[in-house]
């Protein structure tokens, strides 16, 4: 694994990561003005931000917004591990955490009511989108798999349950003509457990949607070497593009891995959600910061390079929440 990887994980997540279980309702920040004109100035209180596994970037760059947001406004932030998308938005609703990263199409089918929230339409809004996730499906060079198709009857990590890798793993397999309950023998595995997984031979492969690089598949590279390669995946982009527009074409480049080519995929922009009764100082602030002082979250992991202004209204379905709306000037 990088060192540089370790490095930034243990300096940024050493703020205030705290475990999932440990989490519960916290202290909301109270609202900084009138609901029509809210300044752009956070007020005291705590929030709790949902992020992802321990292995994955949500959870590194979570931990780099929280000490980013505690450092420069009143509120003071903890950043949590967790499944995930869907159990992320579950439970931002539920009123355990405050602010919450989700990939875009797990939000669309929230605010739709379609998915995993069928009949239950989720009241949520966006801050800003962020950097996109790209799809990267490894897999044992000895497992016989060459394309999604040929997953039939291997052991394949589908990434933890309620997770937006659980939801775009599924819908792969879909597309590629494949029952995801009964044509493949799917792992609901964390990050953790599908590394260990691929180094010892229990699964024959894996699909993980994160930033670029996640150190997880970077530790299961570096181990196994040429006994893993990664697949292209794009012939299933016409067909997931037909279920939700937002997948699009992407490229996992060859120095990311240490891969002799670079690598066609498909990725999907990521969001940092809220309530729709998140105070609208609160937001405007933390959205302003996000792009203020971008180059520190830079330096807890590069994936933040792809957050870019011009894109962060760019949440549809999704509604932008007012307090950003002001930030950005939209």
């Amino acid at each position: 694994m990088r060192s540089w990887t370790l490095k930034v994980a243990v300096g940024a997540l050493s703020v205030g990561l705290v475990a999932a279980g440990c989490g519960g309702k916290q202290t909301p920040a109270a609202s900084s003005g009138d609901p029509g004109g809210a300044a752009c100035e956070a007020a005291d209180g705590r929030i709790t931000i949902a992020t992802g596994n321990s292995g994955g970037v949500y959870y590194v760059v979570g931990g780099g917004l929280a000490k980013l947001i505690s450092d420069n406004t009143k509120l003071k932030a903890t950043a949590a591990e967790t499944g995930a998308s869907v159990q992320n938005i579950q439970q931002l609703v539920a009123g355990d955490y405050d602010m919450a990263f989700s990939l875009a199409d797990t939000a669309a089918d929230a605010v739709a009511g379609k998915g995993a929230f069928e009949g239950k339409p989720q009241q949520v809004q966006a801050l800003t989108r962020l950097y996109p996730n790209y799809t990267q499906v490894l897999v044992r060079a000895d497992s016989g798999i060459d394309s999604v198709a040929d997953m039939r009857g291997k052991r394949i990590s589908t990434g933890s349950p309620k997770s937006g890798t659980e939801v775009i793993a599924q819908r792969l397999l879909t597309a590629a003509g494949l029952n995801p309950e009964t044509d493949v023998q799917a792992q609901r595995l964390d990050l953790a457990k599908t590394a260990d997984g691929m180094k010892d031979g229990s699964i024959d492969g894996l699909v993980w949607s994160g930033g670029l690089p996640t150190a997880q598949i970077t530790d299961i590279t570096t181990s196994l070497k040429d006994q893993v390669k990664f697949i292209d995946i794009t012939p299933q982009l016409d067909a997931l593009k037909k279920v939700n527009e937002v997948y699009d074409q992407g490229v996992i480049p060859a120095a990311t891995y240490g891969q002799p080519a670079d690598v066609p995929t498909v990725a999907v922009p990521n969001v940092l959600l809220v309530r729709a009764d998140f105070p609208e100082g609160d937001a405007c602030a933390v959205t302003k910061l996000i792009y203020e002082k971008k180059s520190e979250l830079e330096a807890v992991h590069p994936a933040a390079k792809d957050i870019r202004q011009e894109k962060a209204g760019m949440t549809d379905p999704v509604p932008l929440h007012p307090g950003s709306l002001d930030a950005l000037g939209e």
